[in-house]
């Protein structure tokens, strides 16, 4: 599985012809096929839990208008959230009046395509940066409450990169929490990457500093800082994880290229809670569902990406090293309806 692509180096693209063929698609047939089967791994719950219950409803030929209502039910108790589940159901009422159509299998389709439009939309605002010319030097923040799955999403990223043959170095700005630091060494040593770490309790932002120079040093692609789990509700460690940013900014301006949250997919809207907090303080570009093949309610997916237009990057679909896929819209909303 590609998480990233090598940048072509000034020589490479100087020899690219001056007509470039079309650009070979994100992922090959086997990549997608790998993506399909982890995606439906990581939804299974979700599917055989509330969504499960749209099968029935779509079993009639006709899809009369008492059924509304229990569509909206379904949505909501998957953690959709009401605001969603109004936009998603006012959008795809709206296109059936107007088709004038009545056939369940013609409502099903268009409620697809709305599901797949409120994921896809921040992500079409946002384009991912792994598999669309990432700079010479990656740098991804990497932030989340304690518990939420970060160390381990950390790890599997790590692992994804270098399978990538991209040279990783982790950052171990979790100086607050006792262990942390030798937690991510552990992960550093299975994936072999290195792991730049200071003593408990040391100033994160000397860690970030020295991640950042051992990276120039190794000629690094891609650097991942992990960072304390903080309490969203902790202030002084908002502040805190704001000071990592504005080093990380004097040597890169236009860096972390992408600060990614951690949310753990089991907390349904408190992790929507989560991401709103994070994204006021550091400005979230990007979600990683950790877990989400632990939830029947993987509807809080399409309440981030409405009411925050935050993209889903990756999905956790199990606690294997590999169990980590990059997220596409059309396969979650299509695994979720199969």
């Amino acid at each position: 599985m590609r998480f990233w692509r090598r940048r072509p180096t000034t020589e490479t693209a100087a020899q690219a012809p001056a007509e470039e063929s079309p650009a070979p698609p994100a992922f090959t047939p086997e990549e997608a096929a790998e993506i399909h089967a982890q995606t439906e791994r990581a939804v299974e719950r979700t599917r055989r839990g509330f969504f499960g219950r749209l099968s029935g409803l779509f079993e009639r030929s006709d899809f009369g208008d008492e059924l509304w209502e229990e569509l909206e039910e379904i949505l909501i108790t998957s953690d959709t959230g009401l605001a969603t589940t109004e936009v998603i159901l006012g959008r795809t009422r709206k296109r059936t009046k107007d088709e004038g159509a009545r056939q369940s299998e013609r409502v099903r389709e268009i409620l697809r395509e709305e599901l797949v439009h409120v994921l896809d939309e921040p992500a079409r605002a946002h384009p991912a940066w792994a598999l669309d010319n990432p700079p010479p030097m990656l740098i991804l923040l990497v932030v989340g409450v304690n518990g939420a799955g970060k160390t381990t999403t950390i790890a599997k990223m790590a692992h994804a990169f270098k399978a990538d043959g991209a040279t990783v170095i982790l950052g171990a700005a979790d100086t607050f929490r006792a262990a942390a630091s030798d937690q991510l060494k552990v992960w550093g040593e299975r994936v072999g990457v290195r792991v730049v770490a200071h003593q408990p309790n040391a100033d994160p932002g000397a860690v970030v500093f020295d991640t950042l120079s051992a990276a120039e040093s190794a000629k690094a692609e891609i650097v991942i800082i992990d960072t304390a789990g903080r309490l969203h509700t902790k202030t002084n460690l908002m502040e805190e994880l704001k000071k990592i940013n504005r080093v990380i900014q004097r040597s890169y301006p236009d860096a972390p290229h992408e600060t990614l949250l951690v949310l753990d997919a089991t907390t349904g809207q408190n992790g929507l809670m989560q991401a709103r907090t994070f994204t006021e303080a550091v400005g979230v570009t990007g979600i990683v569902l950790a877990k989400l093949d632990g939830t029947a309610r993987g509807g809080i997916a399409f309440a981030i990406a409405h009411d925050l237009g935050i993209p889903v990057r990756f999905i956790g679909t199990g606690e294997k090293m590999g169990d980590l896929a990059p997220f596409d819209a059309h396969e979650f909303v299509d695994s979720l309806l199969s």
